[in-house]
């Protein structure tokens, strides 16, 4: 870990946004401003005109690292998002959206007309091998794959009439993360922080709890794209250190640690000079900065063992199901992240055995292991978000790139369907025990309220307190933002 001389920032966030950096350096070490550190360490930086224009720069890189908005365009009913990405697309027929005629139909000649499929192996008609019921006051139906997830049915807000523009995964994964379906651009969790920045001091504002399955794109889901290289996202293993690498390695000297110093100062350098561009060395600074920060911070924020036990024991932190105790790790993280002011936390999946949720075959086995290893853990995220006074502020999101077909694909598999998929939301300012929007009688296609990825990303910024017409970035000669120039806040979800 390199620890460059640090300053406090100088920008202060407003009242409900702005938060301190201070760097918690020892007494004795002087403290001083990036433009002097860069001036110091010879980077090229001489000249007045050059000075002058590097120090326009740095104050707004620095301004971006707090986010860019002096304040919200309206008011906020979430300050956090925690993102739960079923990775591989969970059959809707067979989750939050019961299809009774495709029991009755089961190993019949499917009836209507089919679309070309990701495989193109189509079987017949395939019920649902579970039940479902309805639960709470509000009576939402929820297969009995879920049964502690259930018991909160009165909290969420279904939504039966997802679509989406891809059927393959890689595709489908970048439309989900970032809005456009090919690899390049920055992902929602980066666009979140780079609006509104993070309350937190000493953790970035936007993690990745990776349980495992990398989602195909890879870790392009999760990155900054053409936004400054600090608003990427920080990757947190639920198991072990929290992050590699945090300790600075003690067998090194003073010596060696200042030589590799060094040797990164002369690499900035040289680019600098090429390229007279101060923003990525800005953005290298900043992340070094939140490094050094994250050397006490991280591990006591990942530290479990401050639980009482009857909280590992709601979430299955000790689960016999090792699946189910990563992903029980996973929430309690997020839950810990949020209290200290996270801005946006994304879980990934836990592998289990078989495959992620993409069965093309052995539905049944496939679902009910991704299902055993979530269901408690999220159900105890909600229970114990709830019981914190976290609810209310944090928006919870579950949902895969996109849905299955209602048709076998060979014998006990499903395809990918763009056509229709189904999600949730809970806490943060949306309608609790509603159902919004609804699929054909075989949960093939959308009918009626239909949404795309675009609708969900302006829901959720608008929900942060952010219009999503209004979060900009100029890169390529024009100015972008997260949901291009699609996207409509579902006004009927709100609270």
């Amino acid at each position: 870990m390199f620890r460059y001389p640090c300053q406090r920032n100088q920008a202060r966030r407003s009242a409900s946004m702005r938060a301190d950096s201070r760097l918690l350096l020892p007494p004795a070490q002087q403290v001083s401003s990036r433009r002097e550190f860069l001036s110091r360490w010879g980077m090229g930086l001489g000249g007045v005109a050059l000075s002058s224009m590097l120090h326009a720069d740095m104050h707004a890189a620095e301004t971006r690292q707090q986010g860019i908005l002096e304040r919200l365009h309206h008011p906020a009913k979430a300050k956090s998002i925690i993102f739960l990405y079923m990775d591989g697309g969970p059959g809707q027929m067979d989750t939050l959206d019961p299809k009774p005629v495709l029991r009755r139909l089961h190993g019949q000649p499917f009836p209507v007309k089919k679309e070309p499929t990701q495989f193109d192996n189509n079987g017949t008609t395939f019920g649902s091998p579970w039940e479902f019921r309805q639960y709470g006051q509000s009576g939402i139906w929820i297969s009995d794959l879920f049964p502690n997830l259930s018991r909160h049915a009165d909290k969420l807000c279904v939504v039966r009439s997802m679509t989406s523009k891809f059927s393959e995964h890689t595709s489908a994964n970048y439309f989900l993360h970032t809005g456009l379906g090919i690899v390049g651009r920055p992902s929602m969790g980066a666009w979140a922080v780079y609006g509104l920045g993070t309350e937190a001091d000493d953790l970035p504002g936007f993690v990745v709890i990776n349980g495992g399955l990398t989602p195909p794109g890879g870790l392009d889901n999760f990155a900054s794209g053409f936004l400054p290289a600090s608003f990427q996202a920080s990757i947190f293993s639920p198991q072990g250190s929290a992050l590699a690498n945090l300790t600075p390695p003690t067998a090194l000297s003073e010596k060696r640690e200042n030589d590799k110093r060094e040797l990164l100062q002369q690499f900035d350098d040289r680019y600098l000079e090429k390229t007279q561009n101060a923003d990525p060395i800005e953005s290298a600074i900043s992340n070094y900065e939140l490094a050094y920060r994250m050397q006490t911070s991280v591990p006591e924020a990942s530290d479990l063992h401050s639980e009482t036990q009857a909280t590992l024991d709601l979430y299955g932190v000790d689960h016999e199901y090792q699946p189910t105790a990563i992903f029980a790790r996973e929430c309690l993280l997020a839950r810990r992240l949020v209290e200290r002011g996270v801005r946006f936390i994304e879980l990934t999946c836990p592998a289990v055995s078989g495959d992620r949720w993409d069965q093309h075959s052995k539905l049944k086995q496939g679902h009910e292991n991704n299902a055993r290893a979530v269901d408690q853990p999220i159900a105890a995220l909600l229970e114990d978000l709830e019981q914190r006074g976290l609810l209310e502020q944090t928006l919870v999101v579950w949902t895969g790139e996109f849905g299955r077909t209602p048709f076998a694909q060979g014998s006990d598999g499903r395809d990918h369907n763009p056509y229709a998929f189904s999600m949730w939301m809970c806490g943060g300012g949306v309608r609790p025990g509603s159902v919004f929007g609804a699929t054909d009688e075989f949960g093939y296609k959308v009918v009626e309220d239909p949404v795309d990825i675009h609708d969900l990303h302006a829901t959720m910024l608008h929900l942060l307190g952010v219009d999503h017409e209004r979060l900009t970035f100029r890169f390529g000669g024009r100015d972008h933002r997260l949901t291009d120039v699609h996207g409509r806040v579902l006004r009927a979800l709100l609270a």
